[in-house]
């Protein structure tokens, strides 16, 4: 093994986390070409992106958002607030403004869009490393036009997690189910919602977080 060079800079420990094999092989394969770059370790959902950042202390973390068991957005909220908390870089097709709101919120470094050119990526995690944020033009255009707009209703994550299963069309007793809770806390978690949302049912409250970006189908 060949010692590294007196005063180089050590690569950047990457964590990828994606669940889909095929973009995390391509993402893999793209950073790999970077010289400053090592990608140590790959995840497939959120909760599996928290053992393996525990273990392998990745300095950046290229977070997907929509994933199962746990999305990217709460999984980003996790590692970030560890006391050596990685630089977390979300890379996802969706650039709603629920979406970028819940990452930014969450403490995300950054939010680009998959089909951002390869420079611009490794030019942001580099960024994200030292700790500056770095957005897409696109997500830049959408916060400052919410910022521009009226605030509207806010739920909380647990709400909104009801009304996406609600959406699908599940009774109170199988969200309940979904999210590991008693359905007497699902229906105050709706009611909860309804008021928030002006409401007095499920259908218009659904109907009222999706016209208001907070939830999609």
């Amino acid at each position: 093994m060949s010692e590294p060079t007196p005063g180089a800079t050590p690569s950047l420990r990457l964590l990828v986390v994606d669940d889909h094999p095929v973009v995390r092989m391509g993402l893999v394969a793209m950073l790999s070409e970077h010289a400053d770059f090592e990608v140590v370790g790959e995840a497939a959902d959120g909760a599996e992106a928290l053992v393996v950042a525990d273990r392998l202390t990745p300095d950046v973390v290229l977070m997907d958002l929509r994933m199962p068991v746990l999305d990217g957005a709460s999984a980003t909220a996790r590692l970030r607030a560890k006391a050596d908390a990685p630089a977390v870089l979300v890379l996802t097709t969706y650039d709603t403004d629920a979406d970028i709101v819940r990452a930014v919120e969450a403490g995300a470094n950054g939010y680009l869009l998959k089909d951002s050119p390869r420079e611009v990526l490794a030019d942001a995690i580099r960024r994200a490393a030292r700790g500056e944020t770095v957005l897409a033009p696109p997500v830049v255009a959408r916060l400052a036009s919410r910022m521009r707009m009226p605030a509207g209703p806010s739920l909380t994550e647990r709400e909104t997690d009801v009304l996406r299963c609600v959406a699908r069309g599940l009774s109170n007793a199988a969200v309940g189910r979904e999210l590991h809770i008693g359905e007497a806390t699902v229906k105050t978690h709706l009611l909860r919602a309804f008021e928030k949302l002006g409401v007095a049912d499920r259908t218009a409250a659904v109907t009222a977080a999706l016209r208001a970006g907070l939830i999609e189908l």
